[in-house]
């Protein structure tokens, strides 16, 4: 499907991006196009891949829509990244979260109306569904954005994939946990009944293809995802570690974080259908022409909500997981 493509990806240097870019290449596109506004990252990153000729590099920033309109010439693809990502800074800087997570993204969607890209993929998060905080809030606002652009007049189509957090990423607790074992002797967690859902960066990459070649447009692809306790996952990186005597510090929940984040939330689930083993899909409460009916032979999930509480792992299952995501 990318094959002699051109495709554009915002927020593209990081860890996400990075994973996307290497499994584009194997696809033999025309040209990949890395948009960011980290001059350093963007610099490291094209040593990374050897100055690969098929990728080039654009400093910009989502906030702007000019450089969004040059940057869209002739694109087929558009993989639509960048956000501001971490709940406590868009909890101190709504405005700045809502610039880039919402306005950014309205800026992504006129910019690829203009340029007629041939589809747009937005990544979104667990965080979105019944959102606790300005994150989850934006992230929701995004959604809400890309699904209504199909309803405009263009052949541009819009496409969202939610998923939960991605072990390995810039600032993911994998990281957090071995900094803590390696300076201090001890992990932070901030409630031990806590869970998140996980997947490594190379599968739900994967699984980012997968729903951009199979979507129609207006639709939310849900990421079935393994889950396991925060607690669990600690004790699994201080066991690798083999550093004695880690101590558990108990912190307490962080400004509008959730015990259980939420893929589906009970209002969801009333318009979520099963689509296969690695996706629930979310139809939306607006008319889109041809959507329900291309759904119309999945089952409707029998669901009242899917959290990270259910279906939980074990702590050789974690070890498995990261161990596939070369994490060990």
């Amino acid at each position: 499907m990318f094959e002699n493509k051109k495709i554009l990806i915002t927020g593209g240097t990081g860890s996400w991006g990075h994973e996307l870019v290497k499994q584009l290449l194997c696809e033999n596109p025309e040209e990949i196009r890395i948009f960011s506004r980290n001059e350093s990252v963007q610099f490291m990153m094209k040593q990374e891949f050897d100055n690969h000729p098929k990728l080039h590099f654009i400093i910009g920033d989502i906030k702007e829509k000019e450089t969004l309109m040059d940057a869209c010439q002739n694109v087929d693809y558009l993989f639509h990244l960048a956000a501001l990502k971490h709940v406590p800074i868009c909890e101190h800087q709504p405005l700045e979260a809502l610039k880039t997570n919402v306005i950014g993204t309205q800026n992504v969607i006129d910019a690829a109306i203009a340029q007629n890209v041939h589809k747009v993929v937005y990544i979104s998060t667990d965080k979105a569904s019944d959102p606790s905080n300005f994150y989850g809030l934006s992230k929701a606002m995004g959604e809400k954005l890309i699904i209504h652009a199909n309803t405009l007049n263009t052949d541009t189509k819009f496409v969202c994939i939610r998923g939960g957090n991605v072990l390995g990423t810039n600032g993911s607790v994998i990281h957090v946990f071995k900094k803590q074992i390696r300076d201090k002797q001890t992990v932070g967690i901030t409630d031990l009944k806590m869970t998140r859902f996980f997947l490594t960066v190379q599968e739900a990459i994967k699984l980012v293809f997968k729903a951009t070649f199979e979507s129609y447009g207006g639709e939310i692809f849900v990421m079935k995802m393994p889950a396991c306790r925060i607690i669990d996952l600690a004790d699994v990186i201080v066991e690798l570690s083999q550093v004695e005597n880690v101590k558990t510090e108990i912190l307490g929940i962080r400004p509008g974080e959730k015990i259980h984040e939420l893929l589906l939330s009970k209002y969801e689930c009333t318009t979520t259908c099963i689509y296969d083993e690695e996706y629930y899909v979310i139809l939306p409460s607006i008319h889109i022409d041809g959507l329900k009916e291309h759904y119309a032979d999945c089952s409707p999930v029998d669901l009242d909500e899917y959290n990270s509480s259910i279906g939980l792992i074990s702590k050789e299952e974690i070890k498995d997981m990261l161990s596939k995501g070369g994490l060990i």
